[in-house]
């Protein structure tokens, strides 16, 4: 039977009253600490309120109070702001003291819960934001769960010398803001959960209002397997209804020590100008340059794997070609070999007037399959087709617009200098990622050195950048703006040094 609020309320008050009524006549004990979990004895502050487990003795000496709001959480999903900073806070004071060994088994069962809920979570990600491929989500929350760093990536730095030791470690910030978007909902919240509490941190997550449903079920996962390893309730904390105003509100909020925000300009600017630390990962547009020495076949193909990859939403994907004109044909008769579909003609302005408004995408198209925008554009293209190009000048909004979606601008240039040259204007100094593919050092070592960005791939698609097929960890937060790169439990942590003097250098 299902229960609404007041219910729910009348309950609960119910329950207090007959056990203040059986406690009345019992003496009270004194300095009681309250109940935690993990075996801790001490009595932290905080610890007398009940967030889940934490259980203080009732008072009898006046009427109990009303029980807060999120003691009725769905495993971390909060109707209000304050509560589930206040729970995570709690959660904090647990989590901050909890062994390595703790820390290291409630990772594994994160990681473990979403491979066993993967098919779901991926699924429900698709019906709910209408973003994406199935089976590209399914790649994602895979490399996520197997290839975020944990604890192992918080090194401790040692210092000996004349005058004594000295050791640099990381400590957690404490309770952070975690903004997230709509293209990786799933793999943002599992990416950032588990370097931030491998750092010792809690988490509040506002994801993005298209995402609500999903990321609220796997937060929901998240915790049960956090609880069931040996972890505090609600160290993850998510909004039921998150919006702009509780986005705004969570930049705000004392409780958050540190923001991270995965998203576009307007939430970076946000986040940058909240008066808090912040790590943003804004936009990108990354450039793929292909010159005369290149792997022609090899690099089309990786080219169409990285462009269509869950339809070109990942913000590292390729969104523009830049082809020396020696071997454009050639490049361009291999994308389509390898499902990729060359609009020409009318049909290009065509596609762009449906596709791009204002010189911004058409959200409408944003993330769907190549199939349907050629189908809706009066476009014949053959099953299968993953990817739409289009062979164009640099100005062209397929070329200088970010789109998100499996449509990219193709353009020639005379020599390897023109491209990168064009690559780096098209990349628009996000300084986000950037691929090429050449057998040339030179030619790979100038765009290197120019491009500036987080990510350059070299002669692979551009996902090898996350580690997927490549080597090196993964991270769904690349943040550029504020300079962090790919980013880790190192990043979601404080340095802090202990020095000990004249003593403990044993050579």
């Amino acid at each position: 039977m299902a229960l609404n609020d007041s219910q729910i309320d009348a309950i609960v008050e119910q329950v207090v009253r007959r056990l203040s009524k059986e406690l009345g006549d019992l003496p009270q004990p004194q300095n009681r600490p309250a109940e935690r979990p993990l075996g801790h004895e001490d009595d932290r502050r905080g610890a007398e309120r009940r967030y889940g487990t934490y259980l203080a003795p009732p008072q009898v000496a006046s009427p109990p109070p009303r029980a807060p709001a999120f003691h009725r959480s769905r495993k971390g999903i909060f109707d209000d702001l304050d509560h589930a900073t206040d729970a995570a806070l709690a959660a904090f004071e647990v989590w901050r003291d909890t062994p390595l060994e703790v820390r290291d088994r409630v990772i594994e069962a994160m990681r473990e819960t979403t491979r066993r809920h993967n098919e779901e979570l991926s699924r429900m990600a698709v019906e709910e934001t209408k973003l994406g491929r199935v089976e590209d989500k399914l790649k994602k929350n895979l490399l996520v769960a197997n290839k975020t760093p944990g604890t192992e990536i918080l090194r401790p730095v040692a210092y000996s010398g004349d005058h004594g030791l000295t050791i640099t470690e990381r400590a957690p910030f404490g309770v952070i803001g975690s903004i997230t978007p709509t293209t990786n909902p799933t793999e943002t919240i599992l990416n950032n959960g588990i370097g931030m509490v491998a750092g010792g941190n809690a988490v509040v997550f506002n994801v993005h209002p298209s995402a609500k449903r999903v990321s609220a079920r796997h937060v929901e996962l998240l915790n049960e397997a956090i609880v069931s390893a040996g972890g505090p309730e609600n160290l993850l904390c998510a909004l039921a209804e998150p919006t702009i105003d509780s986005a705004q509100a969570l930049m705000k909020h004392k409780n958050v020590r540190l923001l991270v925000v995965t998203g576009g300009p307007a939430v970076v600017r946000a986040a940058m100008n909240s008066g808090k630390r912040a790590i943003a990962a804004g936009p990108g547009n990354p450039p793929a340059v292909v010159d005369e020495t290149a792997h022609v076949e090899k690099a089309a193909r990786d080219i169409v794997n990285g462009a269509s990859f869950d339809n070109n939403i990942v913000c590292i994907v390729e969104k523009e070609v830049f082809a020396v004109s020696e071997i454009a044909d050639s490049l361009k008769k291999h994308m389509i070999a390898n499902g990729a579909f060359e609009v020409t003609g009318p049909a290009i302005h065509r596609l762009e007037k449906m596709v791009v408004v204002d010189g911004h995408p058409n959200k409408e198209w944003v993330g769907r399959d190549a199939t349907k925008i050629a189908e809706a554009a009066g476009i014949r293209v053959p099953s299968g087709t993953r990817l739409l190009f289009a062979e164009v000048d640099p100005t062209h909004p397929f070329v200088q617009a970010e789109l998100l979606m499996p449509v990219i601008g193709f353009v020639r240039m005379p020599t390897v200098d023109d491209c990168i040259a064009a690559a780096v204007q098209a990349e628009h100094g996000f300084g986000h990622t950037a691929t090429m593919h050449s057998t040339s050092l030179d030619n790979l070592h100038a765009m290197a050195k120019v491009i500036n960005t987080s990510i350059f791939v070299k002669n692979g698609p551009s996902y090898a950048g996350l580690g997927f097929g490549g080597e090196g960890y993964t991270s769904f937060t690349i943040a550029s703006p504020t300079g962090e790169g790919l980013t880790t439990a190192v990043h979601f942590t404080r340095e802090r040094r202990c020095t000990l003097k004249d003593y403990f250098r044993i050579v």
